[in-house]
């Protein structure tokens, strides 16, 4: 894997896109060769256009890229997509048509049955949808999804408790406000405050793209459980931070749970991939964590951290979990799809 693949971002300036730059800058197998956007930051330097929102410097490798419009068949045939959902829906699939491979931060193609929606450790066979998709939908490209940010964390917590046989969860959740984008919720609605409402289906997504998550057959086979799930708006930056109890049919004891999150690998530690965490997931032993300010950016914001994992009196189980939503729940989980399918020699 000597020579780098040149990879565009599409959606490049907001704050999804600007975490795959920066999850990009000098990595080890991907080269940022392409920016692309809105027509109104067509045709400016990307320093220009993208005023910068993260706490680390813009790249100065993208400084002064120009960037373009969002056209199909323009650009590398890899581009991540931090298009939102109303121009994914328009372009993403013309992107696929004209062969790009298209890593998808978007939910406009999630719930299609034959695209994988890819949490790398927890369903990496599902990649074997992409034949089947390619044959159906005509496209020489492949689209590969990445779930929303909050079942990403629920997905990972629960992927290693399958074993156990999951029929049923609740999850509430508190996610920060990063999570709505820029400029995001405005400040007298969430300072001091909690909002008990999420827009775009936020619950149904939890609820439907777990299952499929965890589920056989490219996802095809959803998982046997029920989700009930409850989001909440908190005012905290970044991590989103969720309370969950399941119903485990076989109802083994806290030690046998603890030691399954604990022992949790995938193809992605065994591979090494470049920003796959190892562990992926730690389990805290502390009483009052996790805590967003403290643990969402373990393991470089990859790792999905879990505590309080306790019995519980109306179904068997109940454990916090958190993880950090615009880098594991966001760019950071397209970017770790596209280096196992690199692994896998998918992106040829």
């Amino acid at each position: 894997m000597a020579a780098k693949i040149d990879v565009g971002v599409i959606g490049a300036t907001g704050m999804v896109g600007q975490q795959f730059i920066a999850r990009l800058a000098n990595h080890p197998w991907f080269n940022v060769r392409w920016l692309a956007a809105s027509e109104r930051s067509e045709g400016k330097a990307y320093a220009d256009a993208a005023p910068w929102r993260l706490a680390t410097p813009m790249p100065e490798a993208v400084r002064a890229m120009t960037v373009h419009a969002c056209v199909p068949g323009r650009g590398p045939q890899v581009v991540f997509s931090a298009l939102d959902a109303k121009a994914a829906d328009e372009l993403e699939a013309p992107f696929a048509s004209a062969g790009h491979i298209v890593l998808s931060n978007a939910r406009s193609f999630r719930m299609d049955p034959l695209v994988p929606l890819l949490i790398p450790e927890v369903n990496a066979d599902h990649l074997g949808l992409l034949p089947e998709q390619r044959a159906t939908h005509g496209w020489p490209g492949a689209i590969v999804t990445n779930p929303n940010c909050a079942t990403i964390v629920l997905a990972m917590a629960l992927a290693p408790l399958r074993i156990f046989g999951i029929s049923r969860v609740l999850v509430t959740t508190m996610q920060a406000v990063s999570g709505a984008g820029y400029p995001g919720v405005a400040s007298l609605d969430i300072l001091g405050n909690l909002v008990p409402f999420i827009g775009g289906g936020e619950e149904e997504k939890i609820e439907t793209e777990t299952l499929k998550i965890l589920g056989a057959d490219g996802g095809r086979s959803p998982l046997t459980a029920t989700i009930s799930a409850q989001v909440n708006r908190v005012p905290v930056i970044d991590g989103h931070t969720m309370t969950v109890s399941a119903e485990l049919s076989s109802r083994p004891d806290i030690a046998s749970v603890t030691e399954a999150m604990r022992s949790f690998r995938g193809q992605p530690q065994e591979l090494g991939l470049p920003t796959a965490p190892d562990p992926p997931i730690v389990v805290m032993t502390e009483s009052n964590r996790p805590q967003p300010r403290l643990d969402a950016g373990v393991g470089d914001g990859m790792t999905v951290t879990v505590g309080r994992i306790r019995a519980c009196p109306v179904l068997s189980h109940k454990f916090v979990a958190l993880g950090h939503n615009t880098i594991r729940g966001a760019a950071g989980a397209s970017v770790l799809n596209a280096e196992l399918m690199h692994a896998q020699g998918l992106l040829a």
